[in-house]
Formats: structure tokens, C-alpha cells, sequence
């Protein structure tokens, strides 16, 4: 009887609140699961606030980079696999690889919606076993992040690549722009592969502000974030936070 309610409360739930059908494995089982940031160019998810519970994405959820950042809420499908699921379980995962397909009916193929997920996320929501692959449901969620906004900034001279992590609210950063202190005006920035976003204008010795937009529609401008004394490699904390 308690089984019948459980999945009475959660076919309810996923109505409400737009769940939707998809598959998960896990990859990644003999790496350091802070390595997996992969496609997105987070070079430690843990530096860049993650942690370990992370996922790469079909291209379908990835979008072509769009997706890096974004956190998904995650259950196994008990109802469809009760050998391998564990029920009343949920975790909650961040965008931060792109699981490519095979074009040969892999589970990354298009147009399935499929999560490979790091080991420790996997095993919040399923045994692991000789299956390695779960039916799950899963919606969109608010990134829940500690601390601010993270900027890493990489390239040289005119050439600057600066990478956004750790990034609350929707989590997916859709448009950036950046401000030199010797300027008045935004420049748009463009996205170069994942988190990383680039700018061609030479903004060495300068003090730094951003203006970042989320696929939620929020935006957010960080004044002055970066000092003038920045040098390529280093990260900078803001003091504010999408909510």
C-alpha cells in the first residue's frame, strides 16, 4: 500500500511539475570525478563550485554548449525498472560534458535524452550492476550554488577566453558581455566552445565588470569583479549570485 501511494504521489508530481522520460549510465568510474568537466572546459568541477554530482548530456539536452551549467533534478524509474532503480531517491546533477552519439542506436543518439552521469551521481539514484543503464525522470531546476559567481580568465594580449562556473539560477549563461574601466560601454562577447566566452579587445591593466543573461531570463551585472592586476589563469569570486 505504501508502494501504491509512493507512485500515486510521484505520478502527480511529474505531472505538476513537467517531468520528463529519459535514460542514465555512469562513465568516468576509475577518474577523479572532479575531472569530468569535458566539453563545458571546466577544468576541475569542484574549483569551478560543481562538486561531483555532474552529468554529460545528449546533444539534445547539450544544445551545442548551451546547456553547460544548468542543473537537472534526477529520479530513477522505479516503476519501470525496480530491479536496478532505488525508489524515493533524487540528485540533483550540473551540465558539464556532452555525451556524444555513435549513430549506430546508441542511448547518446538523437533524439534521446540521455544522461551519463559521474558514478557518485549515478549511485544516489541506482544500483550499480551489470545493467549500467536506467530509465529515469528528470525536469529543470534553480542552481543552488555556494558562494558568487566564478571568472576564470585565459588567453593573451587581445585575445581574451574567460570562463563562467558556478553560476546560480537557470544556471545557463545564454549572453555575456564585458567592460573595461578605461570604457563606457558594453561589448558583447561571444561563446567559444561551452563555458568559455571571448572577447578580441585588449583589456590588460584594466579593471573588469561583467554583464551576464541566463536562459531564465535573468540578468546580472558584476562591477568591477576582475582588478586591474589580473594575469591569465587566475579565478575571480563575486560577491553577488543569481538567485
Amino acid at each position: 500500500m505504501v508502494s501504491l501511494i509512493f507512485f500515486a504521489m510521484l505520478s502527480l508530481a511529474v505531472a505538476k511539475a513537467q517531468w520528463l522520460p529519459g535514460h542514465a549510465t555512469f562513465y568516468g568510474a576509475d577518474q577523479d570525478p572532479t575531472s569530468l568537466g569535458g566539453a563545458c572546459g571546466y577544468d576541475n568541477t569542484f574549483h569551478a563550485g560543481f562538486g561531483i554530482n555532474t552529468a554529460a548530456l545528449s546533444g539534445a539536452l547539450f544544445r551545442q554548449g548551451e546547456a553547460c551549467g544548468a542543473c537537472f533534478e534526477i529520479a530513477c524509474d522505479a516503476g519501470a525498472d525496480r530491479q536496478w532503480c532505488l525508489r524515493h531517491a533524487t540528485v540533483t546533477v550540473t551540465a558539464t560534458n556532452f555525451c556524444p552519439p555513435n549513430n549506430n542506436g546508441g542511448w547518446c543518439d538523437p533524439p534521446r535524452r540521455h544522461f551519463d552521469m559521474s558514478l557518485p551521481a549515478f549511485s544516489r539514484i541506482a544500483r550499480v550492476g551489470s545493467e549500467g543503464i536506467v530509465p529515469v525522470l528528470y525536469r529543470r531546476v534553480t542552481c543552488k550554488r555556494s558562494g558568487g559567481v566564478r571568472f576564470t580568465l585565459k588567453g593573451q594580449g587581445n585575445f581574451n577566453l574567460v570562463m563562467f562556473s558556478n553560476v546560480g539560477g537557470s544556471g545557463d549563461v545564454t549572453a555575456a558581455w564585458i567592460r573595461g574601466s578605461r570604457a563606457s560601454t558594453w561589448s558583447a562577447m561571444q561563446r567559444n566552445w561551452g563555458a568559455n566566452w571571448q572577447t578580441n579587445a585588449d583589456y590588460r591593466n584594466q579593471r573588469l565588470s561583467f554583464r551576464l543573461a541566463l536562459g531564465d531570463g535573468k540578468t546580472l551585472e558584476f562591477s568591477g569583479v576582475v582588478p586591474s592586476s589580473w594575469s591569465p589563469g587566475e579565478t575571480f569570486v563575486s560577491r553577488t549570485q543569481f538567485s
